[in-house]
C-alpha cells in the first residue's frame, strides 16, 4: 500500500546519498507532484528547502516553514521515493503554492 502524501505538504526527507552540488542530508521538502500521481506512484516530485537564503536568486522562493525562515530551491527539484519521506512538518500557504507553480512553469515549461 502506498503512503498518502499531499501536494504542497512539507515533509522531512532523507536526501542522501547525493552527487556533486545536489542538496544533501535530511531536510524538509515540499511535494509538488499532483495528488493523483501521489496516490498511485511510489515516488513524488519535490523541491528541497534550505535555511541558507539567496533572496536575489530567481530560482528560489522565500517562505516561513514550521516557524522558520526558509527558501524553496526550485532549481533542485527531484523525484524521491516515498520511502525517503518522514513526518509531515507543514503545508504551503495558498499564495506560496501559487508562486511555486508559476516559477516551476517559468523554469521548466515551454
Amino acid at each position: 500500500m502506498s503512503r498518502e502524501v499531499e501536494r504542497y505538504g512539507v515533509y522531512l526527507a532523507d536526501l542522501d546519498p547525493t552527487r556533486g552540488r545536489e542538496i544533501a542530508k535530511t531536510r524538509p521538502v515540499v511535494v509538488v507532484s499532483q495528488d493523483e500521481m501521489n496516490r498511485h506512484l511510489d515516488t513524488v516530485v519535490a523541491c528541497p528547502l534550505t535555511t541558507k537564503r539567496h533572496p536575489r536568486w530567481r530560482s528560489r522562493i522565500q517562505i516561513v516553514c514550521a516557524g522558520r525562515k526558509a527558501e524553496i530551491a526550485v532549481d533542485q527539484i527531484r523525484t524521491l521515493s516515498k520511502e525517503r519521506l518522514g513526518r509531515r512538518l507543514d503545508e504551503l500557504e495558498a499564495a506560496a503554492a501559487a508562486q511555486l507553480r508559476r516559477l516551476i512553469t517559468e523554469m521548466y515549461g515551454e
